[in-house]
């Protein structure tokens, strides 16, 4: 078992800035080299400290300000303009990036693009969804309407 910080959230497993625990393989062959983690040493408190700190400020801290932003993106579709094909079909995917910046561009908040999930990759024109975790214990489901960009 490898003793791991993890430096972005990873679902299933924790947020940036835990400690955790994880088998050997995982840590050396996904996580250390897609940077989500970095291997723990007793000199990382510090790295902890300032990790915690980057999340604590990007985080929403009062629960009703995150019911009434969940309210909001759950209430409207946001629209994305994107280039496509003849069919109808996108020139890569949505990212969730793209989905940071439509929410923002349409008025309904801020969000930071590494909590928004996406179940299924966005690679066609239509109605899509996509989860964002406001905070720990509250996700909201943004209505994605993707249309082809003229």
């Amino acid at each position: 078992m490898s003793k791991l910080i993890l430096t972005n959230e990873v679902a299933g497993l924790g947020g940036a800035g835990d400690v955790v625990e994880v088998k050997d393989g995982f840590a050396r062959n996904y996580l250390i080299p897609q940077g989500f983690a970095v291997a723990w040493t007793r000199g990382g408190e510090k790295q902890v400290a300032s990790i915690r700190a980057a999340r604590d400020s990007r985080a929403i801290h009062d629960h009703e300000e995150a019911v009434a932003l969940k309210n909001t993106l759950e209430s409207n579709k946001v629209k994305l303009a994107v280039k496509t094909g003849s069919e109808g079909r996108l020139f890569g995917s949505v990212k969730t990036d793209h989905i940071a910046d439509a929410v923002k561009a349409a008025g309904l908040g801020d969000l930071d693009k590494r909590k928004i999930h996406i179940t299924t990759p966005i690679k066609s024109i239509g109605e899509h969804e996509a989860t964002v975790r406001l905070r720990d214990d509250l996700t909201a489901v943004i209505t994605l309407q993707v249309v082809s960009a003229k």
